[in-house]
């Protein structure tokens, strides 16, 4: 009776074989989402020339830089298998608090204007995480739960302080000015948006306390018998995002001035799409935050070039949820597929 025995050659080709594997797919989720990005700017300039041109660039970049710095933090949380939809209620209180801050003390340096709001969306985030990681509540529940908390302490904070609304006059004008400035033609938030998405991808590709967010997203209880601190990582993961989300709502106080309790209604929805259209799995386990990114300049740019096309903002809600399911069903196809590609190759090397 014979018995096939896997020698380390064997084995460690299959452990290569996989990981190209597994490389592959990703990239080809991320030159998907590119594609599809690609193919709407080039039907949308077929009609309007001018669309990438000028100050309507400069718009789409602005634009996107708030949706792209949300979706690196929420990319991470996914990965585990979590989900935050609180982001857009800790971007409102972030916004808040930091134009509360510029109105007291307006003298008061950028940097530490910076990391006051990092440090309130960091709270909140370290809130969820708490929640979600010790008590064990479902994510899902927590987040819906603390949305509607954290925006009625957003509204409360404005009533009982007398400012309801707080406007761009209010602000120092050099703050103000930070929206809209830009160097060597690019503006300072998609610069700010950038070096987020490059920390957070190098974060989750170089480091191992980054990389173990995949194997707690893929399975939490093997993770947890190997060895991985499930709860602290978890944890981790919210007060980034939620850390993130507050430099959301500082660059949103710069963006727009205009400051109330409603800021950032909604945005939670529009993250988690832009999140799972660039291909991380709403499952957790797979996904980067450069796809991330994409999916998120790829929703900025359908609701600028929808409307160019002469597209209703009714089916350009519709070609957003469309996206969303397409992303998930090709996440289920792409699992599938790799699930037999794995079990071929234990085959082949035991």
């Amino acid at each position: 009776m014979s018995t096939s025995v896997s020698t380390p050659d064997s084995t460690a080709s299959g452990d290569r074989g996989v990981g190209a594997l597994l490389r592959r797919l990703l990239v080809a989720r991320e030159m998907g989402v590119l594609l599809a990005l690609a193919l709407l700017l080039a039907a949308t300039l077929t009609v309007n020339p001018r669309f990438l041109t000028g100050q309507s660039l400069r718009d789409l970049l602005l634009g996107a830089s708030i949706l792209v710095v949300l979706a690196a933090g929420q990319a991470m949380v996914i990965i585990t298998r979590n989900v935050d939809l609180s982001v857009g209620s800790v971007l409102g209180l972030s916004a808040y608090a930091t134009g509360t801050l510029l109105v007291v003390a307006p003298g008061i340096p950028l940097p530490l204007v910076v990391l006051f709001g990092m440090l309130v969306g960091a709270a909140c985030g370290l809130f969820n995480g708490a929640v979600v990681a010790v008590a064990r509540v479902p994510s899902l529940v927590v987040t819906l739960g603390t949305m509607y908390m954290f925006r009625g302490l957003d509204s409360i904070w404005a009533a009982s302080s007398g400012r309801l609304q707080i406007n761009a006059a209010d602000l120092p004008a050099g703050f103000a000015s930070a929206g809209t400035t830009a160097f060597l033609g690019i503006p300072i938030l998609a610069i700010g948006a950038i070096l987020v998405v490059l920390a957070v991808g190098d974060f989750l590709r170089s480091y191992r306390s980054g990389r173990e967010l995949y194997a707690i997203g893929s399975d939490g209880v093997a993770a947890g018998l190997s060895g991985i601190p499930v709860g602290r990582r978890t944890l981790t993961a919210f007060v980034v995002n939620g850390m993130l989300a507050g430099l959301g709502g500082v660059m949103y106080a710069a963006r727009f001035g205009t400051l109330d309790a409603t800021a950032g209604t909604g945005l939670e929805l529009q993250v988690v799409a832009a999140v799972v259209i660039g291909g991380v799995a709403i499952t957790g386990g797979s996904g980067s935050v450069w796809g991330a990114a994409i999916g998120a300049v790829l929703l900025t740019v359908i609701g600028a070039a929808l409307p160019q096309l002469g597209v209703s903002a009714f089916w350009q809600q519709a070609s957003i949820g469309a996206l969303i399911l397409l992303a998930i069903g090709l996440d289920r196809a792409l699992a599938l597929r790799t699930a037999r590609r794995l079990r071929r190759w234990d085959t082949h090397a035991s």
